[in-house]
């Protein structure tokens, strides 16, 4: 015969776990006015909506990167319906964590303590609090499926490791945190491989040591560029004078890019399946580290982390035929 004890101390430790927890977990809410959806003519103010959660007594919260890359306006919402605006402080695409600063601390809310990602196994328990379709406090429990380290190439404090699960994750979800039994966050949701657009069993959460190597232990920076890379023939057919550069689609309101006249995008268009917005500018360099492609990605983003108070920020751009360089000092 089998003991039920198991699942029940199970189930008692995760709504001891939840209870602990919650109050740390946030709607994230963004804003941003960007080029309206086709066939739509003109300019659009779109909201967009996730997750996050409150790790420190100073009002820093962790997020999905893709969530606020972009974003003119954001506002953090607690379980009180309490909103405070909030701004980007760091943020790392390949890993899509970012970290937000709220305007001011929240009161009688106690954070959430960051785990050490490093212990979790393959086939521990874990749970996700989000707001998956704007429903907060919602709770989803499955196991680790597996650990995987995007571009297996990079290595060192880039590297980033996502932590596999079955936890269910729908719209909504991005930036929610993994917690382990203890309450303790493992990891900050990404994304879901799904072709219906809802939770298919495959989710992926960056580790809470990636999100801390990457945003916590050094200077966080955000550039307020969305962009996508561009190679190959796609970037011949642009006329981009070297083998790759990024093509910039939205800059946010307010961001580094924003005061260093970066243009965004100003024309949709779809190319062999992909959705572009052309007419921005092509970032070729930043710092005269040239983009060759994914790789160039990390030695350019630790290449601004450590520039120093007084010291520029210098991107070269490819516009409208001509190349221009842009610069900005870095503010203490």
């Amino acid at each position: 015969m089998f003991s039920a004890g198991g699942t029940h101390t199970d189930g008692q430790q995760l709504r001891d776990a939840f209870r602990k927890v919650k109050q740390a977990v946030v709607i994230v809410r963004t804003q941003q006015r960007e080029l309206a959806p086709f066939p739509q003519p003109g300019m659009a103010s779109l909201n967009g909506l996730g997750s996050g959660v409150l790790i420190s007594n100073d009002g820093k919260v962790l997020t999905a990167a893709h969530l606020v890359q972009a974003a003119d306006r954001i506002e953090v919402e607690f379980p009180d319906v309490e909103l405070i605006p909030a701004r980007v402080i760091g943020s790392v695409i390949s890993a899509d964590v970012a970290l937000l600063q709220l305007d001011r601390a929240p009161m009688s809310i106690v954070p959430a303590p960051l785990g050490d990602s490093d212990k979790v196994e393959v086939g521990d328990q874990i749970f996700v609090i989000g707001a998956p379709y704007g429903l907060n406090q919602t709770l989803t429990a499955g196991h680790v499926s597996g650990r995987h380290q995007l571009y297996k190439e990079t290595e060192g404090p880039t590297a980033v490791e996502f932590l596999q699960t079955d936890a269910a994750i729908n719209g909504g979800n991005s930036g929610s945190p993994m917690f382990s039994l203890e309450g303790e966050v493992v990891g900050v949701v990404s994304n879901i491989v799904s072709r219906s657009g809802g939770s298919e069993g495959l989710a992926f959460a960056a580790t809470s040591n990636s999100a801390k190597r990457l945003l916590l232990d050094r200077k966080p920076f955000w550039s307020g560029i969305e962009g996508i890379l561009v190679d190959g023939n796609l970037a011949e057919a642009l006329n981009v004078p070297q083998t790759a550069g990024i093509l910039v689609q939205r800059v946010a309101e307010g961001s580094i890019a924003s005061r260093l006249g970066i243009h965004p995008g100003t024309l949709r268009a779809n190319v062999e399946g992909a959705d572009l917005v052309l007419g921005g500018d092509f970032i070729l360099s930043v710092n005269e580290i040239q983009v060759t492609g994914r790789d160039s990605y990390d030695p350019i983003y630790n290449s601004v982390v450590t520039l120093k108070p007084g010291t520029s920020l210098v991107i070269k751009v490819f516009r409208q035929g001509q190349i221009l360089k842009l610069s900005i000092p870095i503010e203490p």
